[in-house]
């Protein structure tokens, strides 16, 4: 049992039982939003699941292209052709809420007119294999930027959930069974102090009835002798 050490007043009473109820409203809609997010979480966890395979699969391609680029030119042709990159990126990123959890929104404009202007070099002394492989890479990095944006969300989320569960268990275990057992003390207390007021009542009621009774009698005694 507790230690409680609280006033037992109807004052208290009412306050606590105030408490208790905006305790117990408050554990309800954590349990909603834990729930919810929860939900939530399983489907990225689902979209990172797959995401990543194709990532993972695509960029299994890429390597494969660029391992046969660098077999069919020179190490220092490689580098030249890929030494000064044609297309810059801007990346940009912003937030959306999800169950009141702030997930990032990441995206990227080229400076380029088009996507597909991604080739740094000219293709009289490069492998075809290269191109596929900057191609490639140009088409997963969308990808990977998305799969970057999904996996931060679950690990936000799940980390929201951890807090919303301790905050659920705080209440649910802690917060509302001590407020409970504080109640029946002070109704308790209260109960035994009505019950110790009635009954002292009831005494003083009986002292008077019976003063009253016995000043009766010696009226009535009194004029009983008067008259004889």
């Amino acid at each position: 049992m507790a230690n409680i050490t609280v006033t037992p007043t109807r004052m208290e009473l009412t306050r606590l039982k105030g408490k208790l109820k905006t305790a117990r409203r408050g554990h309800k809609l954590l349990k909603d939003k834990r729930d919810g997010l929860m939900k939530q979480f399983l489907e990225t966890v689902r979209e990172v699941r797959a995401l990543r395979s194709e990532v993972e699969e695509e960029l299994m391609t890429v390597h494969r292209s660029f391992t046969v680029a660098s077999a069919l030119m020179s190490s220092e042709a490689l580098e030249q052709a890929l030494l000064y990159p044609k297309q810059s990126v801007v990346l940009t990123q912003t937030t959306k809420n999800i169950m009141s959890v702030n997930v990032p929104v990441f995206d990227f404009q080229t400076k380029t007119k088009s996507d597909a202007d991604i080739y740094p070099y000219g293709f009289a002394a490069t492998s075809g294999e290269l191109d596929a492989a900057v191609d490639a890479l140009g088409r997963v990095f969308r990808k990977m930027l998305k799969l970057a944006e999904i996996e931060k969300s679950a690990q936000l989320m799940a980390e929201e959930i951890e807090k919303t569960r301790r905050r659920v268990n705080a209440l649910e275990y802690v917060v509302i069974p001590n407020t409970e057992e504080t109640i029946r003390y002070i109704t308790m207390k209260l109960d035994e102090n009505d019950r110790a007021t009635t009954t002292r009542l009831m005494k003083v009621k009986d002292m008077i009835l019976k003063q009253a009774i016995e000043e009766k009698q010696a009226q009535t005694a009194e004029m009983l002798e008067n008259f004889s």
